[in-house]
C-alpha cells in the first residue's frame, strides 16, 4: 500500500468556501475508484485548531500502484493541475494500519504528525514502534482509523488517523478538517503491520 498527500497552500485572505464547493461538486468522483483503499479531502483554515496557513491537502491510501498511477496521470490529477498549479506529490510506502472503534462513522477531523527518523534508530525495533502508535491511535475513543507511513528517501514516518469528532490530546500533529471521504475499496485495506 502507498499512501499519498499533496498540499496547496492559499493565501491568508482566500476564501476557503471555494475549496468547500470545490469538494462539495467534485469529491464523489472518486467514491469508486479502482484501486483506491481511501481518499480523506482535508482543508485547514489559517488561525482554526492552531492552523498558520489555508490549506487544501488531500491524502490517499493506495490498495494498488495501478489506482494510484491512474488517478496521477489521469485526468483527476490533471484537473486540479489546471486550476492550481501541479503540487508536490509526498509519497510514503505503508507500514502499518488498524481501524478504530469508531470505524464505520464518516470522520470529520484528522491529524498528521511526520517525524524524522533517526540515522543512529536500529531500523527494525524502530519499525515495531512506528507500527505500535498505529495501533496506540486506533485504539483511542472516536478513532476512526490509523496508520503509519514511512518515505525511506527521506528517513521520515507520517503518522495519520481520522477522527469521530475531534482528535484526542495524545494525536499530535497538525489538524484538518474532513470535508469527505471516499471510500472505494477501504475493506481491501490490509489491517495491522505490512511486512
Amino acid at each position: 500500500m502507498q499512501a499519498t498527500q499533496y498540499e496547496i497552500t492559499l493565501p491568508a485572505d482566500y476564501d476557503m468556501g471555494v475549496i468547500r464547493h470545490r469538494v462539495a461538486s467534485k469529491g464523489h468522483l472518486l467514491d469508486a475508484f479502482p484501486g483506491l483503499g481511501f481518499k480523506a479531502y482535508l482543508m485547514r483554515e489559517r488561525g482554526r485548531n492552531g492552523s498558520p496557513v489555508n490549506q487544501y491537502a488531500p491524502f490517499y491510501l493506495w490498495n494498488t500502484d495501478e489506482g494510484m498511477n491512474s488517478f496521477l496521470w489521469g485526468p483527476g490529477f490533471r484537473g486540479l493541475v489546471g486550476d492550481f498549479g501541479r503540487p508536490v506529490v509526498q509519497n510514503w510506502a505503508a507500514l502499518a494500519y488498524a481501524e478504530g472503534g469508531a470505524s464505520a462513522v464518516t470522520p470529520k477531523v484528522a491529524v498528521r504528525r511526520r517525524q524524522h527518523i533517526p540515522e543512529s534508530a536500529p531500523l527494525p525495533e524502530f519499525a515495531d514502534e512506528l507500527a505500535y502508535e498505529a495501533k496506540t491511535l486506533a485504539d483511542l475513543e472516536g478513532a476512526v482509523c490509523a496508520l503509519t507511513a514511512v518515505d525511506p528517501r527521506t528517513c521520515e514516518a507520517a503518522h495519520f488517523s481520522l477522527w469521530e469528532d475531534r482528535a484526542p490530546r495524545q494525536a499530535v500533529g497538525d489538524v484538518f478538517e474532513v470535508l469527505h471521504l471516499s471510500t472505494p475499496e477501504r475493506a481491501k485495506v490490509t489491517h495491522g503491520r505490512q511486512w
